[in-house]
């Protein structure tokens, strides 16, 4: 029916990338109950009519519109048709066009239906839309955001992904090294390079490390008695063999294993009627002492590495902004599981968040430093109990102008890094976790999780990640130091004015 009425032009040079907000929105087209009951489906970019009457609000458009089917913003008055104006042998702006499905991905709903799932369809008409209803200026301008994603898929599929963390709640960093040109630094550290391979790995290197000597000499004392002939005076008396009792490959392996491990059965021994077993002999027993030196020692350090007390270090798994003592703060916490207490305790925290310089460098994952108390002494823990790390937000923290709304739309990473020595091994240990912008919960605190008994303090750790809401102001640091500045100087201002009024005269 809108065949009839004067269209707006189709220029959108005025728009920029982004649509700009209609200056006065515009009123939809009313509908006779005649126009109402012409059909009884309509396509998934129409919103459904609520009846004859105009809409108070109608529901937002939930498919993308192309850009050229939107014109300029113009005031259109309310008209109402009925079907004696409209001529018999026309079909409202249908005539020429019958309705027809656009693709196989179009779907159609019935007119009672409340919301229309969007369903985007990659075949769009490149021609204004000439439908019975009249789409007000203000929802075409909104729906026009969905092209510029030009996304195929539904926009319920299009939400925000979980992108991928730096580190671990667990601590393990998640960064991997590749193209590393001069591998050969790595065997000039054989020890840290095998205390670092994986137990599966360890305990192969550590069993062919004696396997493989044992073969080699095992071939060395069978190649020998073969060269000397001893194979074949296997028993005789007269004959001087240089290792009696070697007839065969498998008797030379276990005189091998027999003298590297000091076993010494007896029947298979060295004799004094050659020099070279004598040699071989004092070769593979000092070889055997320093695989013996390597692989204990790598094997005790490995069971015996810090990283593994770390596993009873814990830490909330959210932090908390609130206030503290008339400051804004983002604070956690972290607690030790085990009784034997950790020397020289110590905490800091980073900030992993990109940013582009005013030149126009881009800096991947920069790292800033969080002030947990490295000035005050704060960061020096005697953690025998849990404690609540704070962080002050001043002019100096990076979240100074992050307020409750912005942190929903930012992306950073905090890194927690607690280090400490070992007071049963001396050993430094460090423990690391790390909190997104996902689990920092704005206006919550800690609940506390310590009691008074009877001779001692309890510490319920089932409490441990409780937390309960407070009353926190939505907005950042600055703006609450600019509202407090404020009223200060509002308060300041009567008394200034009281003081510059005239004092009556004494007599």
């Amino acid at each position: 029916m809108l065949a009839y009425l004067p269209r707006p032009p189709t220029d959108t040079s005025r728009y920029g990338t982004f649509p700009q907000k209609p200056e006065v929105p515009a009123a939809p087209v009313l509908l006779t109950a005649a126009a109402a009951e012409r059909s009884a489906l309509v396509p998934n970019d129409l919103s459904p009519p609520r009846g004859t009457d105009v809409p108070s609000d109608p529901a937002p458009m939930q498919s993308c519109v192309d850009s050229e089917a939107v014109g300029p913003t113009r005031r259109w008055p309310s008209v109402s048709i009925t079907t004696s104006d409209v001529p018999k042998h026309r079909r409202a702006s249908r005539q020429d066009h019958p309705p027809t499905l656009r693709d196989g991905t179009s779907r159609w709903y019935p007119r009672h239906t409340r919301s229309v799932p969007s369903i985007l369809s990659p075949a769009r008409s490149r021609t204004p839309n000439r439908s019975i209803v009249s789409i007000p200026a203000s929802e075409r301008l909104q729906t026009r955001r969905c092209k510029l994603i030009e996304d195929e898929r539904p926009l319920g599929l299009a939400g925000k992904q979980q992108r991928q963390r730096y580190v671990t709640k667990v601590g393990k960093c998640q960064v991997n090294l590749g193209n590393i040109q001069e591998k050969k630094r790595f065997l000039s550290d054989i020890f840290t390079t095998i205390v670092d391979l994986k137990y599966r790995w360890f305990l192969f290197v550590f069993m062919m490390c004696y396997i493989v000597t044992w073969v080699v000499f095992g071939t060395i004392y069978f190649f020998d008695a073969w060269i000397r002939d001893d194979i074949n005076h296997i028993g005789d008396p007269e004959w001087k063999a240089c290792i009696e009792n070697v007839d065969n490959f498998i008797s030379a392996l276990l005189f091998s294993v027999e003298s590297q491990r000091t076993i010494g059965y007896g029947s298979r021994i060295v004799t004094a009627n050659c020099a070279e077993g004598v040699i071989l002999l004092m070769a593979q027993s000092i070889i055997g002492s320093m695989i013996d030196a390597l692989m204990v020692g790598c094997m005790f350090v490995k069971i015996s590495r810090p990283k593994k007390r770390a596993q009873t270090l814990i830490f909330s798994k959210n932090c908390v902004i609130s206030h503290r003592d008339e400051k804004l703060c983002l604070m956690f916490r972290i607690g030790d599981l085990r009784e034997s207490h950790m020397v020289d305790a110590k905490i800091r925290a980073k900030l992993i968040k990109s940013r582009q310089t005013k030149e126009g460098e881009f800096i991947p994952l920069e790292q800033s430093e969080l002030n947990l108390g490295y000035d005050t002494g704060e960061d020096r823990l005697f953690l025998v109990e849990p404690q609540i790390i704070c962080h002050v937000i001043n002019q100096h923290s990076p979240f100074w102008d992050l307020s409750a709304e912005s942190l929903k739309r930012e992306q950073f990473e905090i890194i927690i890094i607690l280090e400490g020595i070992v007071e049963a091994t001396g050993m430094t240990c460090q423990a690391r976790t790390s909190y997104t912008e996902d689990e920092i919960l704005w206006g919550y605190r800690f609940e506390p999780c310590m009691s008074l008994e009877k001779g001692a303090f309890r510490v319920d750790y089932s409490r441990f990640e409780l937390t309960f809401e407070v009353q926190t102001p939505a907005v950042s640091a600055r703006e609450m130091q600019e509202m407090a500045e404020l009223e200060r100087r509002d308060r300041s201002t009567p008394s200034l004015c009281w003081e510059l009024l005239p004092q009556p005269c004494g007599p």
